[in-house]
């Protein structure tokens, strides 16, 4: 316990599945929490209720002038800032043929752009820190797509992963940047393709996995924290697949 004391961290998409988790686990380890989620994500509300230190912000991760007022608000209520969790992202499973322009645009607007931008504004901000770390979420298909489907969100995850290891080499000695994979995970946005009719976990996808089973958002939240804590002080740039055995990096 108490891994992240003291730390003042922002994690986005911290209304749901895997944010909220990272944001209730890093509360419990000692951390001032800032979740940044959409004005509409009123689970946001909700889920700092319950966390010492927690404040919630209302934030447009694809608009930048939202990202900097939501970054500069959750700075000055906690007094400054430690890290970054971009946790913030939307999935389409649509192919080549059913995505529209639009809608490649919007997730990558959401899942690329909304990363770049939350780190633009933080950084200079994590640079005052002595110990400054962003994680950012990406996925097991941006190192390895499973088939066809999910043109732009692959597109998206991927450009994620490559933008870390960038920044990575850009924001050293004074920030760590690494980006977690997750394989499939429970959570509400996969719901409507991860279970069958009858509810149970979709056999065919579970086949893929060597442990056989789709993560919870709580082993997800475990990865993160072990990046964002000092227990991973050497380790930046780093893209950690947490996919149950699914493309074996």
């Amino acid at each position: 316990m108490n891994r992240l004391a003291g730390r003042r961290i922002i994690v986005t998409g911290g209304a749901s599945g895997i944010g909220r988790a990272t944001a209730a686990l890093f509360a419990r380890e000692g951390a001032k929490v800032a979740v940044l989620d959409r004005p509409q994500a009123h689970d946001a509300a909700a889920t700092v209720a319950g966390l010492t230190g927690g404040t919630a912000i209302a934030v447009d991760v694809a608009d930048s002038a939202s990202v900097a007022d939501a970054v500069r608000e959750a700075a000055d209520v906690m007094g400054g800032l430690d890290g970054v969790v971009n946790a913030a992202g939307i999935f389409s499973s649509a192919g080549l043929a059913d995505t529209s322009a639009e809608l490649f645009a919007q997730t990558l607007a959401v899942n690329l752009m909304g990363t770049f931008l939350v780190i633009q504004a933080a950084a200079p901000l994590l640079r005052e820190s002595p110990q400054g770390t962003i994680v950012n979420i990406g996925s097991g298909v941006g190192l390895l797509p499973t088939g066809p489907g999910s043109t732009a969100y692959v597109a998206s995850k991927g450009g994620v992963i490559a933008m870390t290891k960038e920044l990575a080499q850009e924001l050293a000695p004074t920030i760590r940047v690494n980006v977690v994979c997750p394989g499939m995970v429970e959570t509400p946005m996969t719901q409507g393709f991860l279970r069958t009719n009858s509810g149970e976990v979709d056999s065919k996808l579970a086949a893929r996995y060597a442990l056989g089973r789709a993560a919870s958002a709580d082993e997800i939240a475990a990865a993160i924290l072990f990046l964002t804590s000092a227990e991973s002080s050497f380790v930046t740039g780093i893209a950690l697949p947490v996919d149950g055995g699914r493309t074996y990096h």
